[in-house]
Order: C-alpha cells, then sequence, then structure tokens
C-alpha cells in the first residue's frame, strides 16, 4: 500500500537571505513545451511539433511587502534575482522525507501589495519570470534549464547539445 508524498514544510531564499515565516505560497514553475500541429500527406491526423520551451514562471504571496523584493524591481539583467524553493515532502506510507529543491534566477515583473483594510490580513505577491531553472531531488538533478545558454538537462541527458553543436555554439 503506497501514499503520496505531501508537502510537509517548505522555506523560500531570496539572493541568500531566509524568508522564514513570512512567505505564505509558493506556484512552482509549471513547465509546459511550445508545440505546433502538423499533419502531412499520407497521415492520418496531426502531431505535434516540439518548438522549445515556453515561459517559465514563479508565483508566491506573502503575509506583507519585503522591502528587500522592492529594491529588486527592475532589475536590469533577465537572471538577476536567485530563488531557491526547498521543500521537505514526505510519504505517509513509509515515513521518508525528500528533498525537493528548484532554483530560479530570473526578474520580478509583477508585485501586488493587494487590498489594505485596516485589521485584516495583507497579501504581497510576487510573479518572476524565469531565465533558469533547475530541480533537484535528494541532491540529485532531475531536470534543469537554462534558457541563455540553451541547455536543457533531463534525467542526465542534456538535450539540446547536439543543436547547440549544429549551429556552433
Amino acid at each position: 500500500m503506497g501514499a503520496p508524498r505531501k508537502l510537509k514544510n517548505f522555506m523560500l531564499f531570496n539572493d541568500g537571505n531566509i524568508y522564514l515565516g513570512d512567505v505564505a505560497t509558493v506556484t512552482l514553475p509549471t513547465l509546459t513545451r511550445k508545440t505546433e500541429e502538423w499533419r502531412g500527406g499520407g497521415m492520418s491526423g496531426p502531431i505535434l511539433i516540439d518548438q522549445g520551451q515556453e515561459a517559465i514562471t514563479l508565483e508566491w504571496t506573502c503575509g506583507g511587502p519585503l522591502r528587500g523584493v522592492l529594491a529588486q524591481y527592475g532589475i536590469t539583467t533577465v537572471d538577476g534575482v536567485q530563488l531557491r524553493f526547498a521543500g521537505a515532502y514526505q510519504s505517509d506510507s513509509s515515513g521518508s522525507v525528500d528533498a525537493v529543491e528548484v532554483v530560479v534566477r530570473g526578474r520580478h515583473t509583477e508585485i501586488g501589495f493587494g487590498d489594505a483594510q485596516a485589521g485584516e490580513d495583507t497579501e504581497f505577491s510576487v510573479t518572476t519570470a524565469c531565465s533558469y531553472y533547475k530541480l533537484t531531488w535528494n541532491g540529485a538533478t532531475v531536470i534543469e534549464i537554462d534558457l541563455l545558454n540553451m541547455v536543457e538537462n533531463v534525467g542526465g541527458t542534456d538535450r539540446l547539445a547536439a543543436i547547440r553543436q549544429a549551429i556552433g555554439l
């Protein structure tokens, strides 16, 4: 009998700063392939042709404004902010804990202060557009995507190595 791994706790770090007790939620990036349909002569239906990686974003909300995040707004490089999510996922059937880590580099594209109402909870939301993404599971790299350097490493195989070589990179 098995039970799914459930997130038991997490931490978010921003350029090395620890947000202990500040972050309420983190929406980890959804990885999506850009595809287009193709149906050529003799085919009974369309197939999807892979055209690369779609944009990667990470969204997070805090209990209130963080001044350090505001100082990063409008940063001039596409990889100027580094965020690291560290999650502890536990299986209730075995009790084992897996360390799942997501590191992204990018820039904040949206910062929201939410509704201001006396005596009510505040929400400070941030959307970070990512140029780099790395997922590790118990210290082993599962997926690494570096959009600027044309790297897509999945399960130890760089799926863009041959294309980089073909175009002289």
